[in-house]
């Protein structure tokens, strides 16, 4: 039974950076998270205040979401990257950075509880995604062939 050899290329270092970079943004929104539940007064382990118990439930459950629906997508992120990069690290890289800028202004927008204002440069992250994803279907296909 015969082994498997990757061999990545030089460049593959940028994807690494980027989902280090992604880490850390997730950490700091944890933090963000964790000051929203001490400003409203939301104990652990409530996920999501309740309107009825809490004055400021609708902002602290912004900041909540902002960071749960980072959560939700990150695997995925780190999947495309992680795959799309073996063939594509420079482009790879550069879409996880647009993602994860936008991602920091998707949970900013979040937070100011008004959860349309996610969208306003956040939206650009599905963008990113999307381009991550066309990476990953080329070094699948590149594979076949």
């Amino acid at each position: 039974m015969g082994g498997v050899e990757l061999v990545l290329p030089k460049e593959y270092g940028y994807v690494v950076i980027v989902l280090v970079l992604n880490f850390f943004l997730n950490f700091w929104m944890a933090g963000q998270v964790g000051k929203a539940r001490k400003r409203y007064k939301v104990p652990y382990p409530t996920l999501y205040a309740l309107e009825s118990e809490n004055k400021d439930a609708k902002l602290f459950n912004c900041v909540q979401r902002g960071h749960q629906n980072s959560l939700e997508l990150m695997p995925t992120f780190c999947t495309l990257m992680i795959l799309g990069g073996m063939r594509h690290p420079r482009a790879t890289a550069l879409l996880g950075l647009l993602y994860s800028v936008t991602r920091f202004f998707y949970f900013k927008g979040y937070a100011t509880g008004d959860p349309q204002k996610r969208l306003t440069l956040g939206k650009f992250g599905f963008l990113a995604l999307l381009g991550l994803l066309i990476s990953t279907v080329s070094f699948g296909v590149n594979l076949l062939l």
